[in-house]
């Protein structure tokens, strides 16, 4: 062919490969390049609506990184006035009500140009399942109420549900590890990795209604009802987890007090071991069994006013809060309570919620040991109620239940998740990491977000080898049709060339 073509075709088949191959160039470079635009936030919205209150949680996350996964913060924290929506039983307009406030100053915080965008959720927890257990067609009315006041907000709003105890405790979890970077951890190369060769912690959680111990065991799991598969970036885990209805610490210390009352010699006057000595207060049988937790007696009476009185015994206390528990394994040979299984516990833990907030009025956060953790709980068990509200003025509201709660937090990890001497060092008492609460909203919002995917994205390299091909190809037919066209050139010469002779 080349005989043929004159010095004009050469030159232009020179410039056609040359444009051939900066087009080839550019399409393989392409996808190598950063784009650089202007960084995207995103938000979130999360009400955790638990027993004894509810709470809006705002998150962001800058939402031009791989797969829309940046860092999650937590912009803001707002407490719902008033008690739990389940205590709205009664009056459920007021449950939705309720939540308005915090509505009104998230939507002071998130752009209006990104709310309708704003994924919004409502998880509720023990508080409701009980109600639902107790009277399902309040417990809709409720959830009517709460779904139509949000979606009176221009929000993205997915629904509103009731969690299961193990989606409590797993969704902590999550929460727990995500930001403790055990799960994934954004690199310097700005692309999420799963970090070699790290643990993962436990989490231990206490409410009001119920508890939640989750974490990864050294074996198999022998129960499946406690057993919880997560695949995660690539990674499977499975956990043990199980959540103890009725075991938070509101609902415990009013089974305690029925306890004490059915043990008393006199029905109407309650003594007290873990209130301390000198407080007295009064309360009705109407709040006292106003829970599936705490059945009323046998024979029903009109409601009656009942006088408690504090005796600040600690070891009647402890001996008192045991009897609330079954400490029998039965046909497990491993077990927490009441006859749950559960492997022994294995590796750190995170301990927050009413774990945190009891011990750190108590001052032991600190990673202190089981013998000084004792010791300081037995000497405040001990102080009277005239020195403690000399000492704590400001707690005067709650003052008189830190006994009960600090003794029946050591009863649950020591003897009901069988926490020893040992292994105690292994739990950390805290609230938040990196200024995020830790609970179960964040990682519930993570999974429903698909914000942790199952798979490590193969986007960028799919992209990458697509490119390519699509340059090679291009370039094999553009080639071709050179070919083809000068092939045809010189045959249409030849046969001009022999007309002529």
């Amino acid at each position: 062919m080349s005989k043929c073509l004159l010095k004009a075709d050469v030159r232009y088949l020179v410039a056609l490969l040359a444009l051939l191959g900066i087009i080839t160039l550019f399409l393989i470079l392409a996808p190598m390049k950063d784009v650089f635009l202007l960084p995207r936030t995103k938000y979130g919205l999360v009400f955790d609506a638990g027993s004894t209150h509810t709470a809006l949680y705002i998150y962001q996350w800058p939402a031009d990184k791989e797969n829309d996964t940046g860092i999650v913060n937590q912009v803001e924290t707002c407490a719902v006035p008033g008690p739990g929506i389940s205590s709205y039983a009664d009056n459920p307009a007021l449950a939705g009500a309720s939540l308005k406030p915090c509505l009104d100053k998230a939507m002071t915080i998130i752009p209006a140009k990104l709310q309708r965008d704003t994924p919004t959720y409502l998880g509720a927890t023990a508080g409701m399942r009980l109600l639902r257990e107790q009277n399902s067609t309040k417990a809709e009315q409720v959830f009517a109420e709460v779904v139509k006041a949000i979606r009176q907000y221009p929000v993205d709003f997915r629904g509103a549900q009731i969690l299961t105890g193990n989606e409590e405790g797993s969704f902590g979890w999550i929460t727990v590890n995500y930001l403790l970077e055990t799960l994934v951890k954004f690199s310097f190369a700005e692309k999420w990795e799963h970090p070699q060769a790290t643990e993962v912690l436990g989490a231990l959680d206490l409410g009001g209604a119920s508890t939640q111990i989750t974490f990864q065991p050294g074996g198999t799991i022998e129960d499946k009802n406690t057993s919880v598969l997560f695949r995660l970036y690539g990674t499977n885990y499975s956990l043990y987890t199980h959540s103890y209805l009725c075991y938070g610490q509101t609902q415990a210390l009013k089974m305690l007090l029925a306890a004490l009352r059915e043990g008393s010699s006199s029905p109407q006057r309650i003594l007290h071991p873990c209130y301390p000595k000198g407080y007295q207060e009064n309360i009705t049988t109407t709040d006292l069994y106003d829970s599936p937790c705490v059945p009323a007696p046998s024979t029903p009476s009109t409601a009656q006013v009942l006088t408690v009185t504090g005796t600040g015994d600690p070891v009647a206390c402890r001996t008192a809060i045991q009897k609330l528990f079954n400490f029998t394994c039965g046909a497990h040979r491993t077990c927490g309570f009441n006859g749950i299984y559960q492997p022994p516990v294995q590796g750190q833990f995170f301990a927050f919620s009413g774990f945190y907030y009891t011990f750190h009025f108590l001052n032991l956060t600190g990673q202190q040991s089981l013998g000084h953790v004792n010791s300081t709980i037995w000497a405040f068990c001990n102080t009277t109620w005239k020195e403690l509200v000399e000492n704590f003025p400001e707690e005067k509201e709650r003052l008189h239940m830190y006994c009960s709660f600090a003794v029946y937090i050591l009863t649950l990890l020591l003897d009901g998740y069988k926490f020893d001497e040992h292994t105690w060092s292994s739990i950390h008492f805290s609230r938040k990491v990196a200024n995020t609460d830790v609970g179960w909203t964040l990682g519930y919002m993570l999974n429903l977000t698909n914000m942790i995917p199952s798979e490590t994205p193969q986007q960028g390299i799919a992209l990458q080898r697509s490119m390519w091909m699509a340059a090679t190809v291009t370039l094999f037919i553009m080639l071709f049709l050179c070919f083809w066209l000068f092939t045809a050139i010189c045959h249409q010469r030849k046969l001009v060339s022999y007309e002529t002779f």
